[in-house]
């Protein structure tokens, strides 16, 4: 748990960082890119070429693709359909998904779990909610693919971690994941990046670094290794508590906009579940 409240506080910091230096300055996908090139290059050094089996090399590397590359490839393009806050709405469903897959593969129903992910999607709600617009269904569709991306992700890593070598420390083949995400995030710049969008201060390449070492390169090694020490009730709730996180962030120290009701008793509600959850998983052990 210590491993996911570190990373959901340094996430918190990196939320405001786009929206206040990158956002509609510099193109999203050569910040992608960037972000998982920084990564690659933080764990490159350390890769452990050889001692794992190739066929945990390609799932490593399938989890990095499906957790960042394709879920960056539907989140970036669900802004086409809708606002910031819709899609801030609707990446709420995470849980659920984290949940519903961690069962599917567990061949078992676990209604508990369920449940309090349920609970952190009403804290969340509480926190975000704030109406949508008309013809929203397509980007709600498209934003449920990243949910669905991210979510996978976490849960396929907690499978895959158990099979790889006890004498060989994780971050020394963390480097695979982002390998496995460079190749789309190139492609996609190449694709849909625009060229005359690059950073052009030394402030942006500043929280580019920033963003690609800490929160890319060691928020994702955490995050997944978070993920193999708690249960998937657990998880699935921790990936709504960066909504309350990053938004206290950005009050207090860019004094953004915000609902301070909204924001403690939604807050309230995710911890709550939280320790519903924790006490729960206790008993059954």
């Amino acid at each position: 748990m210590i491993c996911l409240v570190a990373v959901t506080l340094l996430w918190a910091f990196s939320y405001s960082l786009i929206g206040v230096y990158l956002s509609g300055t510099v193109d999203s996908y050569f910040a992608v890119l960037t972000r998982i090139t920084l990564a690659s290059l933080l764990f490159l050094p350390v890769l452990r070429w050889r001692g794992l089996a190739p066929r945990w090399i390609a799932a490593l590397m399938a989890v990095g693709a499906v957790e960042l590359g394709l879920m960056y490839t539907f989140f970036y393009q669900s802004f086409l359909w809708l606002s910031v806050p819709e899609v801030l709405l609707f990446t709420i469903f995470t849980p659920i998904y984290v949940t519903l897959i961690e069962d599917l593969l567990q061949a078992r129903f676990n209604p508990i779990y369920l449940l309090t992910a349920l609970g952190a999607v009403a804290g969340a709600a509480v926190i975000r909610y704030d109406g949508v617009g008309h013809g929203i269904w397509t980007g709600f569709a498209i934003v449920q693919g990243a949910n669905l991306c991210f979510a996978a992700g976490q849960v396929a890593y907690r499978h895959v971690a158990p099979h790889l070598p006890d004498d060989v420390p994780s971050w020394r083949v963390f480097g695979w994941f982002f390998l496995g995400a460079w190749p789309l995030a190139a492609a996609l710049f190449l694709w849909r990046g625009d060229w005359q969008a690059l950073p052009s201060t030394t402030q942006q390449w500043g929280v580019l670094l920033w963003l690609g070492l800490a929160a890319s390169g060691a928020g994702y090694f955490l995050w997944n290794r978070g993920a193999t020490q708690v249960d998937a009730g657990a998880l699935a709730i921790m990936n709504n508590a960066l909504i309350p996180a990053g938004l206290l962030v950005n009050l207090l120290i860019w004094n953004r906009d915000a609902d301070v009701v909204r924001l403690a008793l939604g807050a309230v509600i995710i911890v709550t579940v939280l320790v519903i959850n924790e006490r729960w998983a206790r008993q059954s052990r």
